[in-house]
């Protein structure tokens, strides 16, 4: 067996939380219960407070909200008026000016550092476009776990690439933040609870998913991706997320065919209130297939006809070793490659501490277990052990360049970084099952 260091490559990258990322988000003042007034909202007090204002006093401060706004925001009108739009009906029977409004909105919103507190648990997969890197060089997306005020977890992207020669380049995020058009949201068919437009991001890194239903009232969370390929070669990109509303956790969708448009949706089945659901990036046999840890305690194998509910499933993981001997989970949806199914796990062993494992699986009958690390792939190492759930490290998803794994990661709960793998000595680490 291989010693670890040599299978693995730990890169110097380290991408930090940055409190000065500010996105605007709707702000939705209310009143107690027992002071609730249905026939006069807070929104609605506020706004006859606003409309009381001389006209002079109204054109000072809407100028000095939006040039305050303005620095480190984009669109700033359209956004007051896109508020203003959405709270329109409170406003019914009182004549407000297009002034006056956009002073109320501003009311009406807040601004939210959305990763002041941490940035972590990535997911990678690839870039949509593959011809926008040098030769040798693969561009990749990344998804991020942002957490802000309050611990509301949000969720972020960057770009970058990787070759061989260089290792990882990350670009630069982008020097404003852009909030979603909401153009759906708890009204739709079905599954869908929600689509999103980001057109307003010039860089993928300007677009932040934070909080917009119920459901999701404390967080997105741990969103793991996936370029998902049809039987007829079309391709998109699903994301399934941990929705927290401060209670209790459920399952959804994200779906992208262009990182623009989102569109969210419920998951049914025995997994719809666990966490960790990761799609295969392909259907096998006609069917779609997941892992979940809906248990917590093992990794399962889940078989579908619908990507939206998930009641089918074995036991296909559970924890013998001593790093995973309180429970075993995935860390993001398998990589396929000549052998099979690469599957990167998480275990949880003595005093809570996280680690990356790995195994095998057979490319046409995923069930079936080839080979499993016997000892952690990756583990909280001295120097990258402290944050704020200490010793623990930990991916929503890795991603395959030739025969490398490109392995991001988040330390700590605090921050992210990045390592490589290479395949065939991580093969050639695991015993045969």
């Amino acid at each position: 067996m291989l010693p670890r260091a040599a299978i693995i490559d730990r890169s110097p990258i380290i991408i930090k939380p940055d409190p000065t990322r500010t996105v605007v988000r709707p702000f939705s003042p209310g009143d107690p219960a027992p002071f609730a007034m249905s026939d006069l909202p807070r929104a609605l007090r506020i706004a006859d407070r606003v409309l009381a204002l001389t006209t002079a006093t109204i054109d000072a401060r809407l100028a000095d909200f939006m040039q305050s706004l303005s620095e480190r925001h984009r669109d700033v009108p359209a956004v007051l008026d896109r508020r203003y739009g959405e709270l329109r009906d409170i406003f019914a029977g009182r004549e407000v000016s297009h002034v006056q409004a956009r002073l109320i909105a501003a009311y009406m919103l807040e601004e939210y550092s959305f990763e002041a507190a941490a940035l972590f648990n990535p997911s990678m997969v690839p870039h949509w476009d593959q011809s926008r890197a040098a030769p040798g060089s693969t561009p990749f997306v990344m998804s991020l776990r942002g957490i802000g005020e309050g611990h509301v977890s949000s969720v972020t992207f960057r770009t970058g690439r990787w070759s061989a020669a260089d290792g990882f380049t990350i670009d630069p995020p982008g020097t404003v933040s852009v909030a979603p058009v909401i153009e759906m949201m708890g009204r739709g068919d079905g599954d869908v609870i929600a689509t999103l437009h980001c057109g307003g991001s010039e860089l993928l890194s300007e677009t932040v998913l934070f909080p917009i239903l119920p459901s999701q009232a404390r967080g997105i969370e741990d969103m793991r991706l996936v370029r998902f390929t049809e039987e007829d070669g079309s391709t998109r990109y699903l994301g399934t997320y941990s929705a927290f509303n401060g209670t209790d956790v459920r399952q959804e969708l994200l779906e992208t065919p262009d990182f623009v448009t989102f569109t969210m949706r419920r998951i049914s089945g025995v997994v719809a209130g666990a966490k960790g659901l990761a799609i295969f990036p392909r259907r096998i046999g006609g069917r779609y297939y997941a892992l979940s840890r809906h248990d917590n305690e093992n990794v399962w194998l889940m078989a579908s006809d619908s990507l939206y509910e998930w009641s089918e499933g074995e036991r296909l993981l559970r924890p013998e070793h001593e790093w995973e001997f309180v429970q075993l989970g995935n860390c993001g949806s398998p990589l396929e490659i000549e052998e099979g199914w690469l599957v990167l796990t998480h275990g949880v062993g003595a005093l809570r501490n996280y680690a990356i494992g790995a195994c095998l699986l057979d490319r046409d009958d995923p069930s079936r277990v080839l080979r499993r690390a016997v000892l952690p792939v990756l583990e909280p190492s001295p120097e990258d052990r402290d944050g704020y759930v200490p010793n623990v490290v930990y991916s929503c998803g890795g991603m395959i360049c030739g025969r490398t794994l490109l392995l991001p990661y988040g330390v700590a709960d605090t921050f992210a970084t990045f390592a490589t793998v290479d395949v065939d000595r991580l093969l050639d680490s695991m015993e045969s099952v």
